[in-house]
C-alpha cells in the first residue's frame, strides 16, 4: 500500500520519492543510510528460533513483512509502494514479471467461466489474444467492441450474459485512437463489470485510471518506468477490493518479479517524468513535420492539435510519451521497407519507452474484428482523407535523441522509398 506522504506531492517529487521507506534504506549500526533499497536476493528467510517462526506463519500474508522469497522483499516491496503512490486511487499494486503477464494475472483475477469478456477492439494484440485463447479456453466468452462507439457499446453490455470484465485501452495501439474512458467506464460498471485499462502508452504521470472509473490500471513496466530496455515487469495497480484478488491470484500461480530487475525500474522510475516531457515534446515536433509531407496520408497522435481524439487527450490526460504513428499515402509494403530499412539513427524492433528511437511496420487490419482499417471517408474519425491505398502504416517511439537529427534521418528515409520506387 502506498505512503499517503507521497501524494501530497507534485508528479515530479513523488516519482523521486515514492517507495522510499527509511526501514528500507537505512543501515543497521550506522548514523545514516542509503538513497536506494538494497538488492535483496533471497529465497529463505530465517529466523530466531520455533516462537518466532510460528509467529511469521501466523502473519505470513501481510504486506511488507518478510516470510519466504516468493512474497518478496524490500526491492520489490519498494517498487510496488512507489507505483501505487503513483497511482490516484489505488489501494495496492502487483508485479509480474511481463506486461503480458500482468494482462493474463488481471483477467485471471477478475473473470469467470461463463462471463463475457468485452476487449476493446484497438487492445495490444496479446490482449486479445489472451482472451480468444486462454480465458476462452477456461470457459470466458471474449468479444469485441469499438471504443469510438459509445452507443453500441451500451446496446452490448445491455445484451444477455453477464459481463466479468470489460478492457480499455487509451489510446488504442497502432491507430492510437482515443476513447472516452469515463463514458465507457461508467456503462461497464452500470452493468456489473469490473473495468481495466491498458495505462502503458501514458503511464502514471500521464493519465489516472481509477480516478476516471476504471478499477485496475495495468502497466508494461519494461516500457517507460524502465525506459533502457534492458528489464521485463509489468504491474497492475488496484482498488482495494480488486487488489486483494490480484494478490491471491498471484500468489496462487507462484508469480514474483526478480529484485534485481525490481531495482531496474526503480532506478529508470526516478527519471520517469524528465523522459517522457522531453519524449513528448520531440514526439510532437516531430508529427507536425511528418503531417506537412506529402508521402503521409495521417499521423496517429492523439497529442496534434485537430488530430481525432485530441480533445478527450486534452480533457482527461496530463501527459503523454513518444509512441504514435503515421500512415503512407498509397505506398505498398517495398515501400515502406525501403523507407525503414533506410533509417539510421530509428532502430528496427519491438518494444518501445526507451531512450533510444524505433520505426517499427504496423498492419492495423491483421488485429480488428470491429473496426474497420483504414477508416475510409468516416467523418467521425477525423480521418475522412484516408483511401483504400492508406493502409500501410510506421509507428514510431521517439527517445530521447534530438529530434532535428530524428527528423533529418526521416528525411533521407523517404527520399530512399521514393528513390526504390
Amino acid at each position: 500500500m502506498a505512503d499517503d506522504q507521497d501524494n501530497q506531492h507534485r508528479t515530479a517529487t513523488r516519482v523521486v520519492e515514492a517507495g522510499r521507506r527509511k526501514q528500507w534504506t537505512s543501515v543497521p549500526d550506522l548514523a545514516g543510510g542509503v538513497v536506494n533499497p538494497p538488492v535483496w536476493r533471497a529465497s529463505t528467510h530465517l529466523y530466531e528460533n520455533c516462537a518466532a517462526l510460528k509467529e511469521a506463519a501466523a502473519s505470513a500474508n501481510e504486506d511488507g513483512r518478510f516470510y519466504y522469497g516468493r512474497r518478496g522483499a524490500p526491492t520489490q516491496w519498494a517498487l510496488a509502494e512507489a507505483l501505487t503512490g503513483l497511482e490516484k486511487g489505488a489501494y495496492g499494486t502487483m508485479l509480474y514479471p511481463s506486461g503480458v503477464a500482468a494482462i493474463t494475472g488481471a483477467y485471471l483475477a477478475v473473470l469467470r467461466p461463463g462471463e463475457r469478456l468485452l476487449i476493446t477492439d484497438n487492445a495490444y494484440d496479446p490482449s486479445r489474444n489472451i482472451g480468444t485463447g486462454l480465458m476462452k479456453n477456461f470457459g470466458v466468452k471474449p468479444e469485441f467492441f469499438d471504443p469510438l462507439d459509445i452507443e453500441a457499446f451500451r446496446a452490448l453490455c445491455a445484451q444477455d450474459g453477464k459481463i466479468g470484465t470489460v478492457l480499455l485501452e487509451a489510446p488504442g495501439s497502432l491507430t492510437f485512437e482515443m476513447c472516452d474512458v469515463p463514458a465507457l467506464a461508467a456503462i461497464a460498471k452500470a452493468a456489473g463489470a469490473w473495468v481495466l485499462i491498458d495505462n502503458t502508452w501514458a503511464g502514471p504521470t500521464g493519465f489516472s485510471g481509477i480516478p476516471h472509473g476504471c478499477d485496475g490500471v495495468i502497466t508494461a513496466l519494461t516500457k517507460h518506468v524502465g525506459g533502457h530496455s534492458d528489464l521485463m515487469m509489468g504491474a497492475v495497480s488496484g482498488t482495494e477490493r480488486l487488489y486483494r484478488r490480484l494478490r491471491r491470484t498471484a500468489q496462487q500461480l507462484g508469480t514474483v518479479v526478480s529484485p534485481d530487475d525490481a531495482a531496474l525500474a526503480l532506478r529508470g522510475l526516478r527519471t520517469l517524468d524528465l523522459r517522457l516531457k522531453q519524449e513528448t515534446a520531440s514526439a510532437l515536433e516531430i508529427a507536425q513535420w511528418l503531417a506537412k509531407r506529402p508521402e503521409v496520408a495521417a499521423v496517429l497522435c492523439p497529442m496534434l492539435d485537430g488530430a481525432p481524439g485530441h480533445d478527450l487527450w486534452r480533457r482527461d490526460f496530463t501527459g503523454g510519451c513518444g509512441l504514435f504513428a503515421f500512415v503512407l499515402k498509397g505506398r505498398d509494403t517495398a515501400a515502406r521497407a525501403r523507407l525503414i530499412d533506410a533509417l539510421d539513427l530509428f532502430g528496427i524492433g519491438y518494444s518501445w519507452g526507451g531512450f533510444e528511437s524505433l520505426a517499427l511496420p504496423v498492419d492495423p487490419e491483421t488485429c480488428r474484428s470491429v473496426r474497420a482499417w483504414p477508416p475510409v471517408g468516416n467523418p467521425a474519425d477525423g480521418w475522412a482523407g484516408l483511401d483504400e491505398g492508406d493502409r500501410f502504416a510506421v509507428r514510431l517511439s521517439i527517445g530521447l535523441e534530438d529530434p532535428v537529427d530524428l527528423i533529418a534521418d526521416l528525411e533521407q528515409g523517404f527520399a530512399a522509398m521514393e528513390a526504390g520506387g
